[in-house]
């Protein structure tokens, strides 16, 4: 009979335990993503009062048994958008949470146009942006790469360690680059092409906008075509006392260039503390071209240094463009400190550097039958940016709802080396910039339907500027001009206020005024112990008012207008005063201290034909005037029209407010899902461009050739293809800017002998695979038909038939 008892409580208290594990087991929530089902590791939950903390495992799934029934839970993650849900209903719902990326809704929220996040159906202006999956899919080598997926950029490269973006007939210093907030255009960004984009780490970006068109209100001065906004990654807090630690590992090799990548960042989190590291590291070998093309573009032979002579010699494989190689490292560290919900404490620390890499574009100039350069390197290109950024995200302030201020200091290195074919000469020039800046930025919800925006904003830039000529037999130095006046500095101040007025969902009205006060000084003292100029300073102090004004209006679901008026301007900066360098073969480039601003005015025509998200259209047309254009003509010292620079008798120019120009262009992108699965994207740009050049209409240098991209996609799973072509038109003889007529050598030839940019295509398949969330592989095979292409206005050609193989571990 004991038995009897002890054996039914042993089996009663048996049920009893598996009733209570099943109950546990019932209280484990899975938190998922829509649309994908994937797990989300990293989700942080928490009650009203953060009393009681958990945070999701690899496989997304917390326990909720802390909580009680009636208690709301709060899942918060960077990647998501916010959630809360009494556990109750959790439990109806199987214990389940569907999350919505974030990152996917960075797609309709932008940060750039305001400082603050707005929905993008309610920006008069065209933005592009891209995420942080899409980075990762599409493997670009370098930022600029990023730039040139979005469909909607051009890139121009001189060399492999390049990338000159151009944005509707705008590139260089009047585009304007900014990182987490933090303006990167200085005061040496020059009128000819900049690869400053690729010392920024497309591994280490959450999301990067793109504005097409002006941005001068929020921006200030370059933000004449177009603002490239990249904000990396952020470090995640775990929420509770529990430290969590999650990160990531890349490897990547590309064919055509021999890349090798390796990739680690890794993030630690604390419940107000939070630390992220990200490191990378590419090592490129010189870049190989494509098999069926204009044999222009070959390289047959190149200078070598043999018992200490220069000598030509044959290249082994034409089609391999030597020396083109280098490598590059990325380090970034960032802090964040949340001492309260509604404040938030962020510092960065960014470190880039190249090594030494070639000017490719001018190692392939004759003089004559023979080879001009023996050598021609840029330095390593250095970046450094010290960011500390305070974000307010709620007050009951009179004056704001929100603020965010910020302050950043950055440094930036290079320096050039060149020397002539069967010269012991090697002239040097080297660089170096500090940059402060001070920005802060307001909001404030005057009423329901309308929302204030200002601003102030604080820049100085120092720049000091070293130049010599070396020996390289004896290894002695020799002063020479530096490229700019050293001790130089520029500085602006500026003041803005934008308005919202939202009086329904079908109605956005948007407006701003910028007024700017730039003052740069030069001291040419030194230089013209070489070059006798008529001055010995250039004193520059001059305002700018800029503004815009656009509306939205959705009649219905189907038809979205969009129609946008502003003004932009770009202030003489260091480069443009006090340059001194050689533009092109026989001509140099000297000081000017009589300078003023450059004006845009521009409108913007939008119309976006929504058919039940089955069939959408977006469509842009837009109209940019450019007045006192800056640009590089013919000039004189003390009335000598030609003097003699590094040893060269040379026709003497200088920038001027001497042009005008009229850009126009029209861009269409389409997206067609034919289902859940399947998908097309195409996106085509028609650009062009005049500018009065003496009397006489010319096209503009930097707009580039029409141009576009289409991609079908296919996703199932965790299974993803992309098969996707890229096109650019043919530019003629007739339709290159005149100063790309002396530039030849860049171009295939006519058959009038005379130089042009090609049209092309390439096809190319691209593809990613997940294991388990945590393993991603991602293969490409682009240009598959191994076409040998030049994109207009570079100097390198573009890589042949490239095999592309990532591999990322999660952890």
């Amino acid at each position: 009979m004991t038995k009897y008892i002890k054996l039914k409580c042993s089996i009663i208290f048996t049920i009893i335990l598996c009733l209570c594990s099943k109950g546990i087991k019932a209280q484990t929530i899975t938190v998922l993503e829509e649309g994908t089902n994937q797990p989300v590791s990293g989700v942080s939950l928490y009650n009203l009062k953060k009393t009681k903390y958990e945070v999701t495992d690899f496989d997304g799934n917390a326990n909720l048994n802390k909580f009680n029934d009636r208690e709301v839970i709060y899942f918060k993650n960077l990647l998501y958008e916010p959630f809360q849900l009494r556990k109750l209903e959790i439990s109806k719902n199987n214990y389940t949470v569907h999350l919505t990326p974030k990152v996917e809704g960075l797609k309709q929220i932008v940060i750039s146009v305001s400082k603050f996040e707005q929905s993008k159906k309610d920006i008069p202006q065209s933005i592009v942006a891209v995420n942080a999956k899409e980075i990762v899919f599409a493997n670009p080598q370098t930022s600029a790469d990023l730039l040139d997926n979005t469909g909607n950029v051009f890139i121009q490269k001189s060399q492999m360690g390049g990338g000159s973006p151009m944005i509707r007939g705008f590139s260089t210093n009047r585009l304007l680059i900014s990182v987490d907030g933090v303006r990167m255009n200085n005061a040496i960004f020059r009128g000819g092409n900049l690869q400053n984009v690729i010392s920024i780490d497309p591994l280490s970006i959450q999301n990067t906008e793109v504005t097409l068109g002006a941005g001068s209100v929020v921006y200030g001065s370059d933000a004449i075509g177009g603002v490239m906004s990249f904000y990396t990654k952020k470090p995640q807090l775990s929420y509770k006392d529990e430290s969590i630690i999650s990160g990531n590992t890349m490897l990547r090799y590309a064919s055509a260039n021999n890349e090798k990548t390796t990739h680690l960042d890794f993030n630690l989190g604390y419940k107000k503390w939070a630390f992220l590291t990200n490191i990378s590291y590419t090592d490129f070998d010189d870049l190989r071209m494509g098999s069926h093309g204009p044999d222009e573009y070959l390289r047959p032979q190149y200078v070598v240094r043999q018992n200490g002579e220069d000598v030509i010699v044959a290249n082994s494989n034409s089609k391999v463009q030597r020396p083109t190689g280098y490598d590059q490292i990325n380090l970034m560290q960032k802090v964040r400190y949340e001492p309260k919900d509604n404040l938030k404490l962020d510092l960065g620390l960014f470190f880039t550097t190249t090594s030494d890499y070639s000017r490719y574009d001018r190692l392939i100039r004759p003089r004559g039958e023979i080879l001009r350069s023996a050598e021609w390197n840029y330095g390593p290109q250095q970046w450094f940016m010290g960011n500390f950024q305070v974000t307010k995200t709620s007050s009951s302030s009179n004056l704001y709802d929100k603020f965010q201020a910020t302050l950043a200091y950055q440094n930036f290195k290079e320096s050039r080396e060149d020397r002539d074919f069967q010269s012991d000469i090697r002239a040097v020039r080297e660089e170096n910039v500090d940059a402060i800046s001070f920005n802060i930025d307001f909001e404030k919800e005057l009423s329901r339907k309308t929302s204030l925006f200002y601003g102030l904003e604080y820049l100085h830039n120092t720049v000091n500027s070293e130049g010599h000529d070396k020996n390289i037999i004896t290894n002695e130095n020799t002063a020479t001009v530096t490229r700019y006046p050293d001790g130089a500095t520029w500085q602006s101040m500026a003041a803005y206020t934008s308005l919202k007025y939202k009086p329904n969902s079908k109605f956005v009205f948007q407006t701003g005024l910028r007024y700017s006060q730039i003052i740069a000084k030069a001291d040419f003292t030194e230089n013209n112990v070489f070059l006798n100029f008529p001055f010995n300073k250039a004193d520059i102090n001059t305002g700018a008012l800029t503004g815009t004004a656009g509306i939205t209006w959705s009649p219905s679901k189907m038809i979205q207008w969009k129609l946008n008026a502003s003004t932009a301007f770009r202030a003489p900066n260091i480069d443009d005063i006090g340059k001194v360098f050689d533009s092109e073969p026989g001509s140099v480039v000297v000081p000017n201290n009589n300078l003023k601003p450059e004006y845009a005015y521009g409108g913007e025509l939008g119309l976006k034909l929504n058919f039940e998200n089955k069939v959408v259209l977006d469509m842009a047309t837009y109209y940019t005037f450019l007045d006192n254009a800056l640009i590089r003509r013919d000039f004189d010292i003390n009335g000598e029209t030609e003097i003699v620079y590094d040893g060269e008798l040379s026709s003497v120019q200088a920038i001027q407010n001497a042009s005008k120009a009229w850009i126009y262009g029209f861009e269409i992108g389409a997206e067609v899902n034919f289902s859940k699965a399947l998908q097309l994207r195409s996106q085509y740009n028609v650009i062009g461009g005049t500018e009065d050049d003496n009397g006489v209409e010319v096209p503009v240098r930097h707009v580039a050739p029409n141009f576009g991209r289409t991609h079908l996609i296919w996703k199932k799973g965790k299974l993803l293809f992309d098969a996707f072509m890229v096109y650019n038109s043919e530019l003629s003889y007739n339709q290159l800017a005149p100063s790309e007529y002396s530039k030849d050598y860049l171009y295939a030839t006519d058959a009038d002998g005379k130089p042009y940019s090609p049209s092309w295509y390439t096809l190319n398949l691209r593809t990613q695979y997940q294991w388990k969330d945590k393993l991603t592989l991602t293969a490409s095979l682009e240009n598959i038909t191994d076409q040998r292409y030049r994109p207009y206005s570079s100097g390198i050609s573009a890589a042949g038939r490239n095999l592309i193989l990532a591999l990322q571990y999660a952890f």
